[in-house]
């Protein structure tokens, strides 16, 4: 058993990277101005003039995130990244039809962006319902691609390292006209299927995991149903289901916590969520850089942990602040900054229960409609069935700095892109009994 919990422990961070699920729909408007003039190279003797666009917990920490030698591009301030018209439509259709009930949980959801306007100012559940809307943001069908994770110490990268295959699917909610009741499968009751093919260190090789995500898992915390994760071993030849680990404990000698990837892939009714504002932030939103594997030391600075020379585009963030209900929990607070218009996680900060700062968490997407180096972008992230434009922002890397220990953590993905696989052979893909069969 101590053998299975400690494969388990170093594999599951892979099975829970691509599970965070599908956005609303406001475009920038036309009056909106930024200083900063689009095509612009900022250098490091000048980053004073991104203080006033950066949260001041990351301003803090600029040396690990804003080194010497930095070239960073201005892009577009307020691009338009609304997703697809089939999940507009949806968000249209569907407005006012979702409430929240028990512990702030969903109540009438169908498809869509749960809640179209949110204020912060004047709607004192602004905060939870722009979590939900994070929860079902657009995310194409989901995610499948390649991972790798890594560990930095002041600047080097240890020997800790991850890499694998992985997937996660969204089988609910669906906005495409063809899934009858917004469901892939009939009756289906998982809200997502997440999976892993373990590829290094050489211990994680061929371990196969599949995690089961139930659309009752997110509902009131008295109710809620827990999450399935089973492990096939090579080397014990058996699939083994494995509870439920505690989401917000450290795994596998790293500083992020389950709870941590895509700045939250939690449970929202295990928290309590305020809004803590709106504002101007500039944000690596669309990379130019092709990264790791085509590019494998990339240019992330002395740290390991920086996006600096890459592009970085003006947007609307929206601020909430989740507190969490149980009082065991090792933070006090986290504070997260969304894109206004695609609800994708540009900035967190967790403090713990002393109140200090703990951890710096930031993310770096890629546009799905722009090329990737000489492919198109089709070729890339294909369309599907009432889907002609994906039109998905894609988070491809986020980095972790722990401010109190000065390690940190990289989670890179490449080859990702969030098209269907073909659904005739995806019922038998995600089926436990294929781990053994290497499906």
């Amino acid at each position: 058993m101590a053998y299975l919990f400690a494969m388990r422990t170093s594999t599951f961070l892979f099975a829970l990277l691509a599970l965070a699920t599908a956005a609303p729909t406001s475009a920038a408007r036309a009056e909106d101005t930024f200083p900063l003039a689009a095509g612009r190279i900022v250098h490091h003797a000048d980053i004073a003039q991104l203080e006033p666009f950066l949260p001041s917990q990351f301003w803090a920490q600029r040396d690990a995130f804003l080194p010497p030698g930095m070239e960073m591009e201005i892009g577009p301030a307020f691009r338009d990244y609304a997703p697809p018209a089939v999940y507009q439509d949806a968000t249209k259709r569907n407005r006012g039809a979702t409430s929240l009930g028990v512990d702030d949980t969903l109540v009438g959801y169908a498809s869509g962006a749960p809640f179209a306007e949110i204020a912060c100012k004047d709607d004192p559940k602004a905060g939870v319902k722009s979590i939900w809307n994070f929860t079902w943001r657009w995310q194409g069908f989901g995610l499948e691609g390649d991972v790798r994770y890594t560990y930095w110490e002041k600047g080097n990268q240890r020997a800790l390292e991850y890499r694998g295959k992985t997937f996660g699917f969204f089988l609910k909610h669906r906005p495409e006209p063809q899934f009858a009741e917004g469901n892939v499968f009939r009756r289906e009751k998982r809200a997502a299927v997440v999976g892993l093919v373990g590829e290094a260190p050489a211990q994680a090789k061929g371990i196969r995991t599949l995690t089961y995500r139930y659309e009752a898992s997110l509902g009131p915390r008295a109710s809620a149903q827990p999450e399935d994760t089973w492990v096939f071993i090579p080397d014990l030849r058996r699939t083994r289901k494995v509870s439920e680990t505690q989401r917000s404990t450290a795994f596998a000698g790293t500083d992020f916590s389950f709870d941590d990837l895509f700045s939250f892939s939690g449970l929202p009714a295990q928290y309590e969520w305020g809004c803590i504002g709106e504002r101007v932030l500039l944000a690596p939103t669309n990379t130019k850089q092709r990264g790791y594997p085509y590019n494998e030391e990339g240019n992330f600075g002395p740290s390991g942990l920086s996006y600096a020379t890459d592009r970085w585009e003006a947007r609307h963030a929206i601020g909430v602040r989740l507190t969490p209900r149980d009082p065991a929990h090792p933070y006090s607070r986290k504070d997260i900054w969304l894109d206004r218009q695609t609800f994708e996680p540009l900035y967190s900060f967790a403090y713990d229960r002393k109140g200090e700062l703990w951890k710096v968490i930031y993310h770096l997407h890629r546009w799905s409609e722009d090329d990737l180096g000489p492919e198109k972008a089709r070729d890339w992230y294909p369309a599907w069935e009432n889907v002609p434009e994906p039109r998905d922002l894609k988070l491809i890397s986020e980095a972790l700095l722990n401010v109190q220990t000065g390690t940190g953590n990289r989670i890179d993905f490449w080859n990702a892109q969030g098209s269907p696989p073909d659904l005739r052979k995806l019922r038998q893909r995600l089926d436990v009994r294929g781990l053994s069969r290497g499906h």
